[in-house]
């Protein structure tokens, strides 16, 4: 989904006007980034919208933490999606399930060990957790992503 058209479905949700005055700004602004703005086409009737900007600037610093800032914003965690190439280990469904398993268990161990000595978890504990829960959800992407780039096809012959 282009950016412009997500900005246009949220403005929707609450009206375009009532979004312009919330940000203090024109309904025509508002309007001009909900509309696709060629970039190789100034005079257009798009305008570059914040969605676009804020991508440029992930773009021109490759820090995460600028997406992830949002993503807190929103209540979220921003994880980044693993590269997966084909010949690499993903290659192998059943190695690669084992590992979502295993990690799985160690996020379950994390938590279990936390709260078994004295039913709390403190802040260090919690912090494992989610590094353990991160690992996880890594994994568990990697897999998804290998599954739609047809990493686990395999021509089977019968004869």
């Amino acid at each position: 989904m282009k950016s412009w058209e997500v900005l246009r479905e949220a403005a929707d949700q609450i009206g375009v006007k009532a979004l312009a005055g919330r940000l203090n700004l024109s309904t025509a602004l508002v309007y001009k980034w909900c509309q696709e703005s060629p970039r190789d086409e100034p005079g257009s009737s798009g305008a570059r919208n914040p969605l676009d900007r804020l991508k440029e600037i992930y773009d021109a610093t490759e820090d995460p933490r600028v997406v992830n800032w949002i993503c807190n914003q929103a209540n979220g965690f921003f994880v980044q999606n693993p590269a997966v190439e084909p010949g690499e280990e993903e290659g192998n469904m059943l190695a690669t399930t084992q590992r979502v398993v295993v990690d799985f268990s160690d996020m379950l161990t994390a938590i279990s060990r936390s709260i078994e000595n004295d039913g709390q978890i403190t802040s260090d504990e919690a912090d494992h957790i989610r590094q353990a829960w991160e690992k996880l959800k890594g994994k568990a992407e990697s897999f998804v992503r290998a599954c739609e780039q047809g990493m686990y096809l395999h021509n089977r012959d019968d004869t």
